[in-house]
């Protein structure tokens, strides 16, 4: 019991002054979204604002991009993080993990200025095609920014996001799961008999946790859409700092109902990814 105090005592400055900062912008948030604001003669309580919001058809459009976008880059960073760790851990080779976990070091900002430069018409990728005479000339290349299916947003985030996953899940492997493989291996399971029946089951709450954190970034991310993303329809977060930065104050109220939305939307599927995590582990 001692232990767990002094453990609490010792998270608690940190975990206070999260808590307040959190709690505050959110409290901010909500009281602003409810219209509201003394600053500009807003003194009455409503929710014209989530009505506005939730009635629009930009709100549905944005929506629905974003989850495509947040379920898109959390499903193909989760089984390329899968298929990378079964890889890592029979490697001895230190330079290899090293490598592929540097994208974790590389602020979200920079990786999507790097993409762009790779991937845009008139990047690397292009001028490298053109050489090799795939193309005629890089104006060729196949448009994968700003384009409809999001395609420069999610191969920012699976590059940044796959090396997250995979360590989360190597650690799950290099733990019980590779004893449980040797036993299984030594009663006759082959390749795949051994991974569903004996390796997955072992790390599923590692990556249902990790693809969690991912789908939960992703959601509420900012940079990385406002950069390389289309003009409209808008990830949810651009939306909301649109509204947040037009010149009349009268739009904040709208801006903040979109931060407490995305923060409730992602708090709902928090609750459906742990209630599955739940589920697999009875299973």
């Amino acid at each position: 019991m001692g232990g767990r105090v002094k453990i609490a005592l010792l998270l608690a400055p940190a975990l206070l002054v999260i808590g307040v900062l959190f709690a505050g912008g959110l409290f901010a948030a909500v009281v602003q979204s409810l219209g509201y604001l003394p600053a500009i003669g807003q003194t009455e309580i409503s929710l014209d604002a989530y009505r506005e919001v939730l009635t629009g058809e930009d709100f549905v459009d944005s929506f629905l991009l974003t989850i495509y976008v947040a379920a898109s880059s959390t499903g193909i960073s989760t089984v390329l993080a899968v298929l990378a760790a079964l890889v890592l851990r029979r490697s001895s080779g230190r330079l290899s993990a090293v490598v592929f976990q540097l994208p974790i070091t590389i602020p979200h900002l920079v990786a999507a200025v790097g993409i762009a430069l790779v991937i845009s018409q008139t990047g690397l990728g292009a001028r490298l095609a053109a050489a090799l005479g795939l193309i005629g000339e890089p104006g060729e290349f196949p448009a994968l920014l700003y384009d409809r299916y999001s395609v420069g947003i999610i191969l920012t985030y699976v590059w940044k996001e796959t090396p997250f996953i995979a360590l989360v899940v190597l650690a799950s492997l290099r733990g019980v799961a590779g004893e449980l493989e040797e036993v299984a291996r030594t009663l006759g399971a082959n390749a795949w008999q051994r991974f569903w029946y004996v390796v997955f089951p072992v790390i599923s709450p590692g990556i249902i946790a990790a693809s969690l954190i991912v789908f939960a970034f992703t959601f509420g991310a900012f940079e990385v859409p406002y950069l390389l993303g289309k003009t409209y329809p808008t990830i949810l977060p651009v939306m909301a700092y649109n509204e947040y930065r037009d010149i009349d104050l009268t739009a904040r109220p709208a801006a903040m109902a979109i931060n407490v939305l995305i923060a409730l939307i992602t708090a709902v599927f928090a609750a459906l990814y742990l209630r599955l995590a739940r589920d697999l582990g009875r299973g």
